[in-house]
């Protein structure tokens, strides 16, 4: 299987083969149109640019999260609306180590997207090689996009919640340990995590010069985690978890399923247990 991890070199290769689509996903949370600015200065020549809150998650309601999945109805017109079909190749890109380019991979996959890439490093490090960027925005022919769902990829809040009683089930928070432990939480009304759930903080995907880190190397990040047990990320709204779900992938593991509300839809349910401190 080839990796959903592709180098900067295998994405200049390709950039202009007429089957292949490149996706800015650049966001910044709490500054909800910088991505799209960032966008508009300049991009990877020939990308088309999705956004977090407009088009890859949907409104916010009493439950679901802060990032609720899109309608797939929805993301699939927004697809086809950019010239977009099931055989089309894409690869996304952003400049947040991959964080919001793996939930357009997630969700690609959860629709039954055959080619999709995360480039690793992102657009600084597009720039910083002398690689081409522009500010021209592509003329996109609309095209048809027809998909099937994989729920098996997707994990509910009652899905969480009786993987508690259960030992062929791990849970796995990706956010940083401080806000896991419940020590620090800037973006949720409650701290804490859910009870049982191990710490794999995302970023640790990276190494130092924020490249994902080879895959042997993730085979010992995970090493932890029998292959045999299901698996259920989450994070805080359903983005952060996204990395761990490729890292999990391109580990060998087969079942990972993605908890898309996370803690944000956890705590919206004020039954639920929490937890604080090591697990």
């Amino acid at each position: 299987m080839m990796s959903a991890i592709v180098s900067k070199p295998w994405v200049l290769a390709r950039m202009y083969e007429p089957d292949v689509t490149i996706v800015d996903c650049r966001f910044e949370l709490g500054k909800p149109e910088a991505g799209k600015e960032a966008y508009e200065r300049e991009h990877i020549p020939g990308a088309i640019y999705l956004d977090l809150e407009k088009d890859l998650s949907s409104p916010v309601r009493e439950h679901g999260g802060r990032h609720p999945l899109p309608d797939p109805e929805q993301l699939s017109r927004t697809l086809a609306k950019n010239g977009v079909s099931p055989e089309t190749r894409i690869i996304a890109y952003d400049d947040q180590g991959g964080l919001y380019a793996s939930r357009l991979w997630w969700q690609l996959k959860y629709l039954g997207h055959g080619q999709a890439f995360v480039m690793n490093e992102g657009f600084s490090a597009w720039k910083a090689a002398g690689y081409p960027v522009t500010a021209d925005q592509p003329i996109r022919v609309p095209a048809s996009y027809g998909y099937t769902l994989h729920p098996e990829l997707l994990a509910s809040m009652e899905d969480v919640r009786d993987a508690s009683g259960r030992d062929d089930v791990i849970v796995i928070d990706s956010r940083d340990p401080r806000r896991y432990r419940g020590l620090d939480e800037t973006m949720d009304p409650v701290a804490g995590h859910i009870p049982g759930a191990k710490n794999k903080f995302w970023k640790l995907l990276l190494d130092d010069s924020g490249k994902w880190i080879a895959a042997d190397r993730l085979q010992e990040h995970y090493k932890e985690f029998p292959r045999d047990k299901e698996i259920i990320v989450y994070c805080g709204s359903g983005v952060s978890a996204c990395p761990n779900f490729i890292g999990l992938k391109e580990a060998g593991y087969e079942n990972v399923k993605l908890y898309s509300g996370s803690w944000s839809d956890w705590i919206s349910y004020s039954e639920n247990p929490i937890a604080t401190g090591e697990e």
